[in-house]
């Protein structure tokens, strides 16, 4: 009975062996590795997402500071004439045909479309070309400019107020809608640039200069808007930038086109757009249908005098050629790993084969003398691995088995021997065990504590959360009550914000690598340039003098934002160091460390410096000088940052006489 099981139980085993391998081969070529490159792909593709509305967010404070300069702008130059010397003389002299001369001179140099002066009572003593007899003096604007103070704006004109200032800027305001609908087919108000200053009459009475800038198909103001945020080469080719000035949700100026030669003036926003920004307030940040096409959009509301929503300002880019781009990475990388992965699969099965051929030889022949037949043998020849080597003792053994039993013996004894030798393998390899064993102890420890802060900081934020929501609670109650604690609220807003970022912090420390970006190589002097606009306030409020030395010319791979995060943190540290002004050196250069070429980065103040206590525990984490408002994490969040990618942090520091820093980052090919 044993003879006739013993061969099918042999097959069996040799081709569960056969399948097993393969399984174990295939398996994370073509399971675990496709879930990998899956899940990679998706977060790639998520951060490529977020990376586009990052820069669309960029765009429009961009567009939003031009415009908020041009407001200001125009306040100032206006307020600059109602003060001039020309203006006060002329008022003396009660002139007014060089009053209105003087005015139309003015108005044309600025740019504007209106220019006048009021009275108290809203009567126009002098106009610049217009014939308008009386106006509004209930604007913001007009009644600060009336109590003495300048103001500026953006106000919505009706058609009559137009109108009754020239005829010129009613026609100029109207717009056709599209598509138009049956309540309304024509948009006739005008978006305005409103600024008013204070003049003193002769006789004592306070007035007011008066003067505007319609913005209705004004397109030298959008294009402008729009060469200054999309620069050339600042997009892919294929992409493409616009710009648009909404009055309540109608383009009343923009480069967006309806067809090749026709702009898309007096079309309308999505329902969608109009009521996350209009109706509710909210920037709009994400892809947008516009007029003919996607595009990658930012929408932020404009208000007027009276502080209510009169419209929008929108840029964005095409997102069909970032999309195309995406796609065309994504599909190049899955093609590339079925390629691999076809030609890989019949390479593997030849290499299996070589495998499964011994095996199923050496099968045969054991289950031959098991039947009795002692003289069989593999008969393979020798190969130059360990199964071909297995296959030939096994046949020397199988040889010598009938002329040497005798040997067994001998073999037992020193295979007691051997058993002995290992045993005394196997008490080191324990020693070696415990040792090992610690070390895995104290990383759990490190790990704990890092589990333990990022636990903590999750936790604070929720308290974060219920106060800052039960604080615009707060305000909404109070209403109008609430500005008597103007200050207690800001307070508290500041407080909340201080808190968040050092939440920030502790988990950037805790789980660097869920802060980790993607790197890509970056030239030194322009990530120094890019940080400087980030710092200026706090450079220039300490009245420090900035010195560049740019003479890098290798280039480094780094995630940007990293980079700068260190740099920034670094030049901030310096201008704390120097509160009564002094000098910031910013330097770059080629620089070779541990034989590897690199570049270097000097932050270098002359400041207060720090002693020698001080400089040794600076990196250490939660070690701070700044007892009020420092979190000890800026520099210790620094130094792993720049280890992380290969290179290292420095510091010397003399009291009295400044302090150095030394950014080495290794040179990318």
């Amino acid at each position: 009975m044993a003879e006739d099981t013993s061969p099918p139980k042999t097959v069996k085993s040799s081709r569960s062996v056969r399948v097993r391998l393969l399984a174990i081969a295939l398996l994370p070529m073509l399971v675990v590795l496709p879930l990998l490159l899956g899940v990679t792909m998706t977060r790639w593709s998520s951060k490529f997402d977020a990376l586009l509305i990052s820069k669309v967010n960029g765009d429009l404070t961009i567009a939003h500071q031009y415009l908020a300069t041009i407001l200001e702008n125009t306040g100032e130059r206006l307020d600059a004439i109602a003060n001039s010397a020309r203006l006060h003389d002329i008022l003396v002299q009660q002139q007014s045909l060089p009053l209105a001369e003087y005015l139309e001179t003015s108005r044309g140099r600025l740019g504007l479309d209106f220019l006048f002066v009021i009275d108290m009572n809203g009567a126009v003593t002098a106009s610049a070309g217009s014939q308008v007899a009386k106006v509004r003096t209930d604007w913001p604007v007009r009644a600060k400019a009336l109590g003495g103070s300048p103001s500026f704006a953006m106000d919505v004109f009706s058609q009559k107020e137009l109108r009754d200032i020239s005829p010129d800027l009613g026609d100029r305001a109207t717009l056709e809608l599209v598509p138009a609908s049956a309540e309304k087919q024509f948009e006739t108000r005008g978006m305005v640039i409103h600024a008013a200053s204070p003049v003193m009459l002769p006789g004592g009475e306070v007035a007011a200069l008066v003067g505007g800038k319609l913005l209705n198909q004004n397109l030298d103001f959008i294009d402008t808007i729009n060469d200054l945020v999309y620069r050339e080469a600042s997009l892919p080719d294929g992409s493409q930038g616009t710009a648009t000035l909404f009055l309540d949700d109608v383009r009343i100026s923009t480069n967006v086109r309806l067809f090749e030669n026709r702009r898309a003036l007096g079309t309308r926003v999505s329902d969608a757009v109009r009521s996350t920004v209009l109706d509710n307030g909210r920037v709009w940040l994400d892809s947008a249908y516009v007029v003919n096409d996607w595009y990658i959009s930012a929408y932020e509301p404009l208000t007027d005098s009276y502080g209510k929503r009169i419209g929008m300002l929108y840029v964005g880019f095409l997102e069909a050629p970032f999309a195309r781009t995406k796609y065309e990475t994504l599909g190049s990388v899955i093609a590339a790993f079925l390629g691999i992965t076809i030609l890989s699969i019949p390479v593997f099965l030849r290499w299996a084969r070589g495998i499964f051929k011994p095996l199923e030889r050496m099968t045969q022949t054991i289950a031959s003398v098991e039947e009795g037949d002692m003289g069989a043998r593999t008969g393979l020849p020798p190969m130059n691995d360990e199964i071909g080597r297995v296959a030939v003792h096994l046949d020397g053994l199988l040889a010598r088995l009938q002329q040497r039993e005798g040997e067994l013996r001998a073999w037992n004894e020193e295979l007691n021997v051997r058993v002995e030798e290992r045993t005394q393998e196997l008490q080191l390899a324990n020693l070696q065990i415990e040792a090992t064993t610690k070390q895995l102890v104290m990383s759990e420890k490190l790990a704990t504590i890092g589990e333990i802060t990022a636990g903590v900081a999750h936790e604070i934020n929720n308290p974060i959360a219920v106060i800052q929501g039960n604080l615009e609670v707060a305000r909404a109650v109070l209403g109008q009550q609430a500005d008597a604690a103007t200050t207690e609220f800001n307070l508290i807003d500041e407080q909340v914000d201080r808190i968040s970022r050092i939440v920030g912090k502790l988990l950037q420390f805790a789980r660097p690598e869920e802060f980790a970006g993607y790197v890509e190589r970056q030239n030194p002097a322009d990530v120094i340039s890019d940080c400087m606009p980030l710092v200026k306030h706090v450079l220039s409020r300490a009245g420090i003098d900035v010195v560049r030395d740019d003479r890098a010319d290798g280039q480094v791979m780094m995630n940007r934002t990293e980079l700068q995060q260190v740099l920034v943190n670094l030049i901030v540290n310096a201008a704390h160091a120097m509160p009564q002004g002094g000098t910031l050196a910013l330097r770059s250069y080629d620089a070779e460390r541990h034989g590897s070429q690199g570049v270097s980065f000097i932050v270098a103040d002359t400041g207060i410096g720090m002693s020698a206590d001080v400089v040794e525990r600076i990196f250490d984490p939660f070690f701070t000088t700044k007892r009020q408002e420092g979190t000890g994490l800026g520099l210790s969040v620094s130094q792993m940052l720049i280890v992380r990618q290969g290179g290292d942090i420095t510091v010397e520091s003399t009291v009295g006489h400044g302090t150095t820093f030394t950014i080495w980052l290794p040179q990318t090919v």
